[in-house]
Order: C-alpha cells, then structure tokens, then sequence
C-alpha cells in the first residue's frame, strides 16, 4: 500500500512539474525579461522626484486616516506584513490565470500596482503580472511602507482625468483629502477597483436612475 502511494504521488509530481516546464516556465522567463527591460529605460527615483513634485503631490499625513484604512483593507490586507506581494492571493491567481489562458484574475498588492503605474502599461497580460513581482520587490527594497503607500495614493486613477486623491477628492466632493467624509472614502475606494464604471458621478447617476 505504502508503495502504491508512493508511486501515486511521484506520478503527481512529474505530472506538476510537466505542467510547470510546459506552461510556467516560458511565461515567467517572458515576464522576468520584461522586469529587466523596464529597468533599463525607466529611472525610479527620477520617477518618484517627478510624482512628488507635482501640485496635486500630498504626503500621508494630508488625507483622511479612515481613506487610508479602508484603502488597505480593501486593496491590500497584508500591506504591512508582506514584502511586495501577497504569496498566496498572487500564487492563487497566477495558476488559475495560466489555467484559463488569459488575464481572469488579479491578487496584486499595493506596491505590485504602483510597479505597474512606474513601469509598464496597462495591457492585461500575464507576463506582466510577473514582471510586476520583480519591480515590486525592488521597490520594497528602495521605500519604506508608508512611502510606497504615499506615492500610491498620489498615483493611482479614480476616473474622469482624475489622478491622485487629492484631484479626485476637489473633483468629485470640493474638498480636501484630509476633510472627506465615511461615505465619501466608501465611494473613492471603490472607485479605484474600476473607475470609469464606478466613480463617483456614476454611481449617483445609477443611483438617481434607481439602478
């Protein structure tokens, strides 16, 4: 019986490791290769310099603690803890990904996302998805946590040209980003999950509409 199991879990892994050669394998070497090109035509710190000297740049402590809070809880859970993604959402994701042939899902973490805006586009690819992994973890490397967090928040798109939530909190609610209130920072960080369908505007115009 004890060979027989044997057996059956050797055939298991030779069958993992073919699906691993045959399918994985190729997509990570295409992604590590475009995490090395992207370093080489892309400057970090010259990018960081060029986003904080911008008008609408505000540091952490200028928006709203419930903003941030509510941002990492429904971003990035683990956030503090992880050192640039999130092992299992990321492995979980990946593999059904692979599986199905095409970018389903996404399991990245708030520095995997700011990676994405710093270095590549936004085309949905899975080689991508991990190139995105390897700038991540040098992005880890090169900021502490709440610097990545502060180049995030000013970063990130909420719709309608808005980038950052400084013009996204004059743009949809007239007022700073330390003065939003909870239902404000409700419909802002649901945004980011969508925004040209989920913004602000939209959903009151859904609402009014009764949809």
């Amino acid at each position: 019986m004890k060979k027989i199991l044997k057996s059956m879990l050797l055939v298991c892994f030779l069958i993992f490791l073919s699906i691993f050669t045959i399918k994985v394998y190729p997509v990570v070497r295409s992604g590590y290769d475009m995490y090395r090109n992207s370093k080489k035509t892309v400057n970090l710190d010259k990018t960081i310099a060029e986003v904080q000297s911008r008008d609408n740049y505000v540091k952490l402590d200028e928006v709203s603690e419930e903003f941030i809070k509510d941002l990492i809880k429904s971003e990035d859970k683990r956030f503090y803890s992880h050192s640039g993604f999130d092992l299992i959402a990321t492995t979980r994701a990946m593999f059904n990904n692979i599986k199905l042939g095409y970018f389903a899902q996404g399991g990245s973490t708030i520095t995997q996302q700011l990676a994405k805006n710093i270095y590549f586009s936004f085309e949905k690819r899975l080689e991508r998805k991990v190139a995105e992994l390897f700038a991540a973890r040098d992005i880890e490397r090169h900021l502490t946590k709440d610097q990545i967090l502060e180049l995030y928040i000013n970063i990130i798109y909420f719709g309608e040209g808005c980038y950052g939530i400084k013009e996204a909190s004059y743009h949809y609610y007239g007022v700073s980003p330390s003065d939003l209130t909870s239902e404000q920072v409700a419909a802002l960080v649901w945004t980011i999950k969508s925004p040209n369908n989920y913004n602000p505007n939209i959903l009151s115009a859904m609402s009014a509409n009764g949809i």
